[in-house]
């Protein structure tokens, strides 16, 4: 591991994805009938666009964002999708939506249902694969027939997937980074209790909290049980060690006394601000349920990217889905970095995952 010391927006992550309105756009694409049995009778697709379609209509990237990002990828990606990086807006139609299931335009529990109240506990169980159904009629929404890649890390590595397999004339390649075939014991561990850091909030009243100001503190200290996980010991021990918070003596009185407890109650806060407490309890489920046994079927030139500080996603996961594609037939190559910042590496190194990108885009599939 590179002794790399921590780029300072991995501890800016409210800022960095924070809500950008301007250049959201909506999309209707009807009634859609989930896996799990629920059915939504009309279903809204929030996304931006970035680039030009070409004549040719062959130049179209989808990005997928993770579990609290949204369709504005150009801001939360942004070292990879822009003018002249990697995904280069420059030179393709690139595309950013937010899940089924969200909060950030697409419908989602928060969302007020066709009688006029929000779903709240209503909203059925979605899982990838109903995400990936919601944007492939966003794609034929904008006359869109193929896309050159489709690209996400964590959850949106796990969409990506999901193109290949279940849209396969549709994809030509994919980039999956810091993501996985299914999540282990330890992963769904994880999300269980963020999850029931909710659920055990006075205020989340079953699901049905819109009226008030909901299980707000559940939800920060879900996103402060999740934050620690998407970094790296090495980054918390080089930004915060054991510093203490404004102070220069231990107070004694319960209050805070570290700064890295300062920091994770500002980023817990904060985080409430701008993402539901219903839409973390839909999505965290999604990405439990996940499994994908197999790849084939699929069409697509896979580029798989791990990190060797990222424990919450380890190489080994990444080193399994290259494995799989390869005894599918298909065109794979996988590359381990070396970054010292964790999970949320992905998010933040634009170099190697910029170069192996470039070289995926100009095959000739």
């Amino acid at each position: 591991m590179t002794s790399k010391s921590p780029d300072d927006a991995l501890f800016s992550e409210n800022e960095r994805t924070a809500v950008v309105d301007a250049g959201r756009q909506y999309a209707d694409i009807g009634s859609i009938g989930l896996r799990a049995g629920g059915h939504l009778e009309s279903v809204t697709v929030a996304y931006e666009t970035w680039g030009q379609l070409n004549d040719a209509r062959d130049n179209a990237i989808l990005v997928c964002h993770a579990l609290s990002g949204d369709s504005h990828a150009i801001g939360w990606w942004d070292r990879l999708v822009g003018p002249g990086l990697a995904i280069d807006t420059n030179h393709y139609f690139v595309v950013g939506s937010n899940v089924l299931g969200g909060c950030q335009g697409s419908t989602g529990p928060s969302s007020v249902a066709p009688e006029g109240l929000p779903y709240g506990s209503r909203f059925p169980a979605v899982q990838i694969e109903d995400m990936v159904v919601a944007q492939e009629r966003l794609m034929r929404f904008l006359d869109i027939e193929r896309w050159a890649l489709v690209a996400g890390g964590s959850m949106g590595g796990m969409q990506a997937l999901s193109w290949a397999v279940q849209f396969p004339d549709s994809v030509a390649r994919v980039w999956c980074t810091a993501s996985c075939s299914a999540h282990d014991a330890m992963q769904i561990g994880f999300n269980e209790s963020s999850r029931q850091a909710i659920l055990r909030d006075p205020e989340f009243r079953g699901g049905d909290y819109y009226d008030s100001c909901g299980p707000v503190n559940g939800l920060a200290v879900a996103r402060m049980i999740g934050h620690l996980s998407y970094l790296s010991e090495d980054s918390f021990r080089q930004k915060f060690g054991r510093r203490l918070q404004d102070k220069e003596n231990f107070a004694f009185d319960g209050g805070i006394e570290f700064a890295v407890e300062s920091y994770l109650n500002y980023q817990g806060d904060k985080f409430t601000a701008r993402f539901d407490a219903n839409t973390l309890l839909v999505v965290t489920r999604a990405i439990d349920y996940f499994e994908l046994p197999s790849l084939d079927g699929a069409k697509a030139e896979f580029l798989f990217t791990s990190f060797d500080s990222d424990w919450i996603y380890p190489t080994h996961q990444s080193v399994a889905l290259n494995k799989m594609a390869i005894a599918a037939g298909l065109l794979s190559k996988h590359v381990e970095i070396s970054r010292p910042w964790g999970h949320d590496a992905f998010l933040l190194d634009g170099e190697v995952q910029g170069s192996l990108v470039r070289e995926l885009l100009s095959s000739g599939k």
